[in-house]
Protein backbone atom coordinates (compact mmCIF):
# COMPACT_ATOMS: atom_id res chain seq x y z
CA UNK A 1 0.00 0.00 0.00
CA UNK A 2 1.00 3.29 -0.98
CA UNK A 3 1.26 6.10 2.07
CA UNK A 4 -0.65 9.45 1.48
CA UNK A 5 1.16 12.45 1.39
CA UNK A 6 -0.53 15.03 3.26
CA UNK A 7 1.11 18.62 3.39
CA UNK A 8 2.06 18.70 6.82
CA UNK A 9 4.28 15.59 6.62
CA UNK A 10 5.93 17.31 3.38
CA UNK A 11 6.79 20.11 5.40
CA UNK A 12 8.28 17.69 8.47
CA UNK A 13 10.29 16.11 6.54
CA UNK A 14 11.70 19.48 4.28
CA UNK A 15 12.35 20.96 8.03
CA UNK A 16 14.24 17.97 8.81
CA UNK A 17 16.38 17.89 5.93
CA UNK A 18 17.18 21.69 6.10
CA UNK A 19 18.21 21.00 9.54
CA UNK A 20 20.35 18.48 8.63
CA UNK A 21 21.86 20.29 5.87
CA UNK A 22 22.84 23.78 8.23
CA UNK A 23 23.88 20.76 11.23
CA UNK A 24 26.44 20.18 8.78
CA UNK A 25 27.88 22.97 7.62
CA UNK A 26 29.87 25.19 10.12
CA UNK A 27 30.99 28.88 9.10
CA UNK A 28 34.86 28.45 8.71
CA UNK A 29 36.21 30.40 11.78
CA UNK A 30 39.11 32.16 9.68
CA UNK A 31 40.56 35.75 10.89
CA UNK A 32 41.56 38.26 8.31
CA UNK A 33 44.72 39.18 8.55
CA UNK A 34 45.43 43.10 9.05
CA UNK A 35 46.43 44.87 5.70
CA UNK A 36 49.90 46.16 5.51
CA UNK A 37 50.58 49.54 6.46
CA UNK A 38 51.56 51.57 3.43
CA UNK A 39 54.41 54.48 4.43
CA UNK A 40 53.06 57.71 3.60
CA UNK A 41 54.16 58.81 -0.37
CA UNK A 42 56.48 61.51 0.07
CA UNK A 43 56.52 63.61 -2.91
CA UNK A 44 59.33 66.11 -3.61
CA UNK A 45 58.37 69.34 -5.30
CA UNK A 46 59.41 72.63 -5.83
CA UNK A 47 61.86 74.51 -3.84
CA UNK A 48 60.91 77.26 -0.94
CA UNK A 49 62.60 79.96 -3.16
CA UNK A 50 60.53 78.73 -6.34
CA UNK A 51 57.29 78.22 -4.80
CA UNK A 52 58.49 81.96 -3.63
CA UNK A 53 58.52 82.57 -7.56
CA UNK A 54 55.18 81.32 -8.19
CA UNK A 55 53.71 83.20 -5.40
CA UNK A 56 54.97 86.26 -6.75
CA UNK A 57 53.67 85.51 -10.28
CA UNK A 58 50.43 84.75 -9.18
CA UNK A 59 50.30 87.91 -6.97
CA UNK A 60 51.15 90.23 -9.79
CA UNK A 61 48.25 88.43 -11.71
CA UNK A 62 46.10 88.99 -9.07
CA UNK A 63 46.82 92.26 -8.35
CA UNK A 64 45.95 92.92 -12.50
CA UNK A 65 42.88 91.26 -12.04
CA UNK A 66 41.68 93.16 -9.27
CA UNK A 67 42.74 96.66 -10.74
CA UNK A 68 40.59 95.62 -14.27
CA UNK A 69 37.65 94.79 -11.75
CA UNK A 70 38.19 98.05 -10.59
CA UNK A 71 38.22 99.32 -14.16
CA UNK A 72 34.80 97.42 -15.15
CA UNK A 73 33.17 98.03 -11.93
CA UNK A 74 33.73 101.87 -12.96
CA UNK A 75 32.67 101.62 -16.42
CA UNK A 76 29.23 100.33 -15.17
CA UNK A 77 28.77 102.50 -12.20
CA UNK A 78 27.16 106.12 -12.41
CA UNK A 79 29.83 108.41 -11.13
CA UNK A 80 27.27 110.73 -9.43
CA UNK A 81 24.82 108.08 -7.94
CA UNK A 82 27.34 105.51 -7.21
CA UNK A 83 24.50 103.10 -8.92
CA UNK A 84 24.86 101.08 -11.44
CA UNK A 85 24.41 102.36 -15.01
CA UNK A 86 20.51 101.97 -16.09
CA UNK A 87 19.39 102.36 -19.73
CA UNK A 88 19.85 106.31 -20.84
CA UNK A 89 16.53 107.88 -21.81
CA UNK A 90 18.39 110.44 -23.74
CA UNK A 91 18.45 108.04 -26.89
CA UNK A 92 15.94 107.69 -29.51
CA UNK A 93 16.75 104.91 -30.90
CA UNK A 94 16.11 101.39 -30.57
CA UNK A 95 19.13 99.89 -31.97
CA UNK A 96 21.82 102.59 -29.46
CA UNK A 97 19.19 101.49 -26.61
CA UNK A 98 19.96 97.74 -27.60
CA UNK A 99 24.01 98.46 -28.32
CA UNK A 100 23.83 99.91 -24.79
CA UNK A 101 22.22 96.97 -23.38
CA UNK A 102 24.66 94.57 -25.14
CA UNK A 103 27.68 96.51 -24.30
CA UNK A 104 26.59 96.14 -20.00
CA UNK A 105 26.19 92.49 -20.98
CA UNK A 106 29.72 92.39 -22.11
CA UNK A 107 31.03 94.34 -19.28
CA UNK A 108 29.10 91.88 -16.85
CA UNK A 109 30.43 88.95 -18.69
CA UNK A 110 34.24 90.08 -18.10
CA UNK A 111 33.61 90.90 -14.72
CA UNK A 112 31.86 87.05 -14.15
CA UNK A 113 35.26 85.78 -16.17
CA UNK A 114 37.74 87.87 -14.27
CA UNK A 115 36.22 86.96 -10.54
CA UNK A 116 36.50 83.33 -11.43
CA UNK A 117 39.67 83.68 -12.52
CA UNK A 118 40.46 85.61 -9.06
CA UNK A 119 39.19 82.31 -7.42
CA UNK A 120 41.59 80.31 -9.65
CA UNK A 121 44.02 82.66 -8.18
CA UNK A 122 43.41 82.31 -4.92
CA UNK A 123 43.13 78.50 -4.80
CA UNK A 124 46.54 78.16 -6.27
CA UNK A 125 47.55 80.40 -3.54
CA UNK A 126 45.97 78.09 -0.73
CA UNK A 127 47.50 74.96 -2.72
CA UNK A 128 51.28 76.86 -1.83
CA UNK A 129 50.37 77.20 1.94
CA UNK A 130 49.62 73.59 2.06
CA UNK A 131 52.41 72.63 0.05
CA UNK A 132 50.27 70.71 -2.60
CA UNK A 133 50.91 73.51 -5.54
CA UNK A 134 53.09 72.34 -8.52
CA UNK A 135 51.41 68.90 -8.54
CA UNK A 136 48.94 66.65 -11.14
CA UNK A 137 45.88 66.07 -9.03
CA UNK A 138 44.97 63.21 -11.70
CA UNK A 139 48.49 61.33 -12.10
CA UNK A 140 50.26 62.94 -8.83
CA UNK A 141 53.10 63.94 -10.93
CA UNK A 142 54.91 67.43 -10.88
CA UNK A 143 53.66 69.96 -13.42
CA UNK A 144 56.44 71.36 -15.48
CA UNK A 145 57.88 74.75 -14.52
CA UNK A 146 57.23 76.22 -17.87
CA UNK A 147 53.43 75.49 -17.83
CA UNK A 148 53.22 77.26 -14.07
CA UNK A 149 54.65 80.06 -15.40
CA UNK A 150 52.11 80.44 -18.10
CA UNK A 151 49.33 79.55 -16.27
CA UNK A 152 49.94 79.72 -12.85
CA UNK A 153 46.93 78.36 -11.66
CA UNK A 154 47.02 75.12 -13.33
CA UNK A 155 46.13 72.19 -11.63
CA UNK A 156 47.00 69.53 -14.09
CA UNK A 157 49.81 68.73 -15.99
CA UNK A 158 49.81 69.08 -19.41
CA UNK A 159 49.58 65.00 -20.51
CA UNK A 160 46.50 64.68 -18.00
CA UNK A 161 45.37 68.23 -19.45
CA UNK A 162 44.96 66.76 -22.86
CA UNK A 163 43.33 63.57 -22.30
CA UNK A 164 40.71 65.70 -20.23
CA UNK A 165 40.18 67.69 -23.73
CA UNK A 166 39.60 65.09 -25.87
Amino acid sequence: MAKKVTKKSTAKSAKAVRTKVSAKVKPATVKAKPAPVKAPVVRKGYSKADLAHFKAIILEKRKEILEELETLKASMMDVTTGEYVTENSTYSLHMEQGTDTMEREKTFLFASREGKFLNYLDDALKRIEKGEYGFCIDCGTLIDRERLEAVPHAQLCIKCKLKRGK
